[in-house]
């Protein structure tokens, strides 16, 4: 594998598999400076495992390149040291903590002084977790606690931020503030690296994107062009 000193992330031949079932089959692909790549396919296609796997949480093999070096032996907590944070699926708050202290735990591996900074932002990126901030995270709505999820990793000041699902189970209003949220990303030097359901609403704000299945890379290109391509819009986006 070419390593682009351009590139924020470079994934060569990646596999993972739970027990005797294979489940990343081979994966390649690249995530560019202040880029969104959409990831999209039918549930169960590896789109979860591949983010599992690229934050070190789920046993790979393969090169994983970020920001020019290899990661792929480092521990999750030194690949988020360095920059390439997960907002899992399911958000995983912590309900019992306050919004203000799961913003907290979001930067517990930084030493610089900017923090408090980074917080603000996020509470001018979701004004109501502002308005929120001394309440438990775990009375939060569905849609909060998504906002609350996003913010905690921005607080890890990614380079590389991973999305899975941020708009499960949301009403739409609030889907469109959630995509807003990540569409504005690329505007803060931050690339993103997008698995959700709504397909559609993914690449309609992603510059590329990439179509898996059954743990393989089976269709990529810019986001206009898949969003356009009869096979993938009938397969992957609903669209007859």
């Amino acid at each position: 594998m070419v390593r682009g000193k351009r590139l924020v992330l470079e994934i060569s031949n990646l596999r993972s598999a739970y027990g005797r079932i294979e489940v990343l089959r081979g994966i390649s692909l690249q995530v560019r400076p202040n880029e969104i790549v959409a990831l999209v396919g039918s549930n169960g296609a590896g789109k979860t495992t591949l983010l599992r796997a690229l934050s070190g949480v789920q046993p790979a093999k393969g090169e994983i390149s970020f920001l020019g070096e290899r990661i792929d032996r480092l521990p999750p907590h030194r690949r988020v040291a360095r920059g390439l944070v997960q907002s899992p699926e399911g958000r995983q708050i912590f309900g019992s903590l306050s919004v203000e202290d799961n913003l907290r735990l979001g930067g517990y591996l930084r030493k610089d002084k900017a923090i408090s900074e980074d917080r603000d932002r996020i509470y001018d990126m979701f004004p109501v977790l502002k308005e929120r901030r001394q309440a438990l995270a775990g009375g939060l709505s569905g849609g909060q606690q998504q906002m609350l999820a996003i913010g905690r990793a921005l607080m890890g000041k990614p380079k590389l931020l991973l999305l899975d699902e941020p708009s499960l189970g949301l009403s739409p209003l609030l889907v469109d503030q959630i995509i807003a949220a990540i569409a504005d990303l690329r505007t803060k030097d931050i690339a993103v690296l997008l698995v959700e359901q709504n397909a559609v609403a993914a690449l309609g704000i992603a510059d590329r994107g990439y179509v898996m299945e059954s743990g393989l890379i089976v269709h990529d290109g810019s986001a206009a062009a898949l969003l356009a391509d009869d096979r993938v819009k009938s397969a992957y986006l609903g669209i007859a």
